[in-house]
């Protein structure tokens, strides 16, 4: 799509106009008047149940989230221009890649977040540098069809990026399908082989075509950073490590020894790698492809403990039902991870779902802590690093916690 479009309206069922001028970025199916039949990423004008013009966005054929609200409309309740996709979104690329290069030193770190979705005013997508290629999520079908076929996004990106001396080669989309992920070429050809990228001058591979979030989780960035400066002569314990970073970032600060655990083979593999390009040695790092759980009570059984331990989980809580849950699951791997804690030792936890709240995780660590005989004090909860903002008008993009604390 060019220039102008024609817009479908859609009306709401509920008195939305506040949060909707507010800013909040969603609208739910369920709080429309008989949501009409439009195709993904269709462009659609909401309206007030009196008629009364609130916000544009693109329509979801599927999701829950029947609407992502690109413009909210003046204030009065004028009719607003049909809204000009391709320069609303560029603009909106070029503000957000500007953000990040204002406080990224690109001589040190190449693999840092470009847009983050809602926070940047660009809802349902979000893209991530690794080095010379891109790789992009959308959010859904509707956020896949507007941002890839009406906005042409992929385009955009290489523009701007290439405009601003980042020579990217090439556009990946990864999403999920089934159980597992899947990646496609939008610019460029889909990398062959792993990527070596930069994270405050630490080298990690990174696999764009097979690895899950690519093989390094870029929301951690400042957390790994903060672990450097904990690790000096410390036996380090890396639960859920993946490919490493923090035991990564750990040995290059200096600690005595690291043990990384994840179930992922692959992963293990890859951080053997991550250790070997860093020039790390290997003689002082155990890498354990296992359940972080089962490790854990082989640990206690065999008296074993560490000086600082990291956990890292994946999402224990993917919806607000699965919450009562996940807060066991936490508690439960609190306990664990406390009690192999040496006294005196440090437990950095986090948690990577919105659906748990930063005093609800933090009441798992006392709790299970406290299980385990040990009492636990926090010394700083922490979130993700600045490239992940957190808008006020949208509490949803809050998710990640990571709370360090000694034992």
């Amino acid at each position: 799509m060019t220039g102008h479009a024609p817009s479908a309206r859609v009306v709401l069922a509920k008195n939305l106009a506040r949060s909707i001028r507010r800013g909040h970025p969603w609208i739910f199916r369920d709080a429309l008047r008989t949501p009409p039949a439009l195709p993904d990423g269709a462009p659609v004008v909401v309206t007030a149940p009196d008629g009364q013009p609130l916000a544009r966005g693109f329509w979801d054929a599927r999701s829950a989230i029947a609407v992502r609200v690109l413009e909210v409309a003046a204030s009065g309740g004028r009719v607003m221009e049909e809204l000009a996709v391709e320069t609303r979104v560029e603009s909106r690329v070029a503000e957000s890649i500007d953000r990040r290069l204002a406080f990224i030193d690109r001589m040190h770190t190449d693999a840092f977040r470009l847009i983050h979705g809602e926070a940047d005013r660009l809802p349902g997508v979000h893209a991530d540098l690794y080095g010379n290629a891109i790789s992009v999520r959308f959010d859904g079908g509707g956020a896949r069809a507007f941002y890839r076929e009406r906005a042409h996004l992929p385009e955009m990106l290489v523009a701007a990026a290439r405009a601003r001396d980042i020579a990217v080669t090439s556009v990946v989309e990864r999403g999920k399908r089934g159980e597992g992920e899947v990646a496609r070429a939008l610019a460029g050809a889909l990398p062959a082989a792993e990527i070596e990228v930069r994270e405050n001058d630490l080298r990690f591979g990174v696999d764009l075509a097979h690895g899950q979030k690519g093989g390094l989780f870029l929301d951690q960035r400042d957390n790994r950073a903060l672990v450097r400066t904990l690790a000096r002569g410390r036996r380090v314990l890396n639960l859920f490590g993946y490919t490493g970073g923090f035991s990564i970032y750990a040995a290059a600060g200096g600690a005595a020894h690291t043990t990384t655990v994840d179930v992922a083979r692959e992963a293990i593999q890859a951080a053997r790698r991550n250790f070997e390009r860093n020039q790390l040695p290997l003689a002082t790092a155990e890498l354990h492809a296992a359940d972080a759980f089962a490790f854990l009570e082989r640990a206690i059984g065999d008296r074993i403990s560490y000086d600082l331990v990291i956990s890292d989980p994946p999402s224990f809580a993917p919806s607000r039902k699965a919450l009562p849950a996940a807060l066991r699951a936490y508690r439960r791997l609190h306990r664990l991870c406390a009690s192999v804690v040496a006294p005196g030792g440090m437990l950095c936890a986090a948690s990577c779902s919105s659906h748990v709240g930063a005093d609800a995780f933090e009441r798992t660590i006392l709790e299970g802590a406290a299980d385990a005989g040990r009492r636990w004090q926090l010394d700083e909860m922490r979130g993700a690093a600045a490239d992940h903002p957190i808008a006020p008008f949208f509490p949803e993009g809050d998710y990640l916690k990571f709370a360090v604390g000694r034992v």
